[in-house]
């Protein structure tokens, strides 16, 4: 059985009208995301700047006492 298509059953031509076929992010997310990436950067640097005064766990960690509270003072977003 053959089908013919008329204009009521044609494809759009505008690709607008397609739906999207990749998922799509939500802000909410976005900014959930970032948050947790900066909770963890701040409580790696707060477990640096305790080491700082560790010169055998710095040895360990390749880093100076001055490189470390370097690292360790830095803001949270960089």
């Amino acid at each position: 059985m053959s089908m013919y298509f008329n204009e009521a059953h044609a494809l759009p031509s505008d690709r607008r009208a397609l739906p999207a076929r990749t998922p799509q992010y939500n802000s909410w997310q976005m900014l959930l995301r970032r948050w947790r990436r900066w909770t963890e950067r701040s409580r790696q640097r707060c477990a640096l700047r305790d080491l700082a005064d560790d010169k055998h766990l710095l040895d360990d960690l390749g880093l100076t006492r001055e490189e470390a509270l370097d690292e360790a003072n830095r803001p949270f977003w960089e």
